[in-house]
């Protein structure tokens, strides 16, 4: 039962979105996977241009080799002390004694290395701005960013050959500080969102298997209730009234045939999808994977459209949108509902991305192709007129079957 829920769930689709290892990590995501941790530490380093200052001063010939190799050291403790920060305390909550005990032995380091080897030194302060930001609460990193860019200014003042670079410095310090305020609450708030979507697809589960429950409770209480009593009265008149008993057996077989029926009604129900709850889904998903949606032609509730066809098109609406989180690489995509000649109606799902492999269809288009045809429908698959790829499930009306509308005369 818990597995057939979970392929029901239109949740789902929204959630497997991270379990794909190509998913490139979002705002506020913690890397989940080598790839991830690599395309969040490139996102870091593009930030490390200013560093060009300091390592220059290190590979010149401007101190003596002791004086360098200790640079060297208290330039690699720094860095791995800022990536450490901004790696793993952006959308955490503050933990404030070890958050506060890294920023100030990034702030001390700064210091002692601007004071002893010069002004080429002062861009950590840039640093230790942005990790403020990055990683303290809004009202905190508002004491804490002017704090160290007025020690910037103020070992500007005092050290030799340091006014060259402080007007350059001042301003990206507490731009890069407050920039990365706004880059923290996003985190947060991506984070409260995800954890939030998770809660609601938990309890949406929850509901259905409730619901579930209560349906065949009442599908099967009475009739289970109803077979033991025969039951027990055809054993009563055994041997001696076998026709009775008979009577009995064959009442028995009647009621658990139609309890069989029951319960098929009730969980061909329970599985079958729904356009509405699948376009809610697709919405999700494509969202959760930064790809712009655009639904505005895709109306549900279509009165000609028979259950079993709507299901048919939502299995499709589910796997196609699956698809183009999974493999597309696009940026956009578009779900249109549309009425075709011969009283068809055709779910279209194209994206802007990288196209239709080559080889044979994969197991989810041949299932649904299958599926389809069940339906009395088909499914075309292809390149879009724009590129990319486009998915079209056609599955035909009642009209024919529904009864004849009367209409106004004038």
């Amino acid at each position: 039962m818990a597995a057939r829920l979970r392929r029901w769930n239109p949740w789902r689709a929204a959630m497997e979105v991270h379990d794909d290892p190509s998913y490139t990590i979002g705002i506020g995501m913690e890397p989940e996977n080598r790839r991830q941790v690599i395309i969040k530490l490139i996102w870091i380093a593009i930030w490390f241009a200013y560093m060009a200052a300091p390592v220059e001063d290190l590979l010149g010939d401007h101190h003596t080799l002791t004086a360098d190799v200790i640079g060297g050291m208290g330039f690699t403790v720094f860095v791995v002390g800022y990536l450490a920060l901004v790696f793993r305390h952006t959308s955490r909550p503050l933990e404030r004694a070890r958050v506060l005990g890294a920023l100030a032995a990034l702030m001390s380091l700064a210091t002692a290395l601007t004071l002893t080897l010069g002004g080429a030194w002062l861009v950590l302060f840039v640093y230790v701005c942005v990790a403020s930001g990055a990683v303290l609460p809004t009202k905190l990193s508002r004491v804490v960013i002017p704090l160290a860019t007025g020690v910037l200014a103020g070992l500007g003042a005092m050290t030799p050959g340091a006014p060259e670079y402080l007007a350059a410095l001042i301003i990206p310090a507490l731009l890069g500080g407050f920039a990365m305020v706004g880059v923290r609450q996003m985190a947060m708030t991506a984070r409260a969102l995800r954890e939030a979507r998770a809660t609601v697809a938990h309890l949406a589960a929850n509901e259905e298997r409730l619901r579930l429950a209560r349906d065949l409770h009442d599908l099967l209480g009475h009739s289970l209730s109803l077979i033991t009593l025969k039951s027990e009265l055809a054993g009563r008149m055994l041997p001696e009234r076998p026709e009775q008993a008979a009577q009995q057996v064959a009442d028995i077989e009647r009621v658990s045939r139609q309890a069989l029926v029951d319960v098929r009604e009730a969980v061909s129900g329970f599985r079958r999808p729904t356009l509405e709850a699948e376009l809610a889904g697709a919405r999700t998903a494509l969202a959760a994977a930064g790809i712009a949606a655009d639904v505005s032609r895709a109306g549900t509730g279509h009165p000609d459209l028979p259950p079993d066809e709507e299901g048919a098109l939502a299995w499709a609406l589910r796997e196609a949108v699956t698809n183009v989180v999974r493999h597309s690489a696009a940026r956009r995509c578009e779900i249109t509902l549309t009425e075709e000649e011969g009283d068809e109606l055709c779910l279209t799902v194209a994206d802007n991305g990288r196209g239709p492999r080559g080889g044979p269809p994969g197991n989810g288009l041949t299932g649904l192709s299958e599926r389809l045809a069940l339906a009395e429908g088909r499914l075309e698959t292809g390149p879009g007129p724009r590129g990319g790829f486009r998915l079209r499930a056609f599955v035909p009306l009642s009209r024919s079957l529904a009864p004849e509308r009367p209409t106004l005369s004038s």
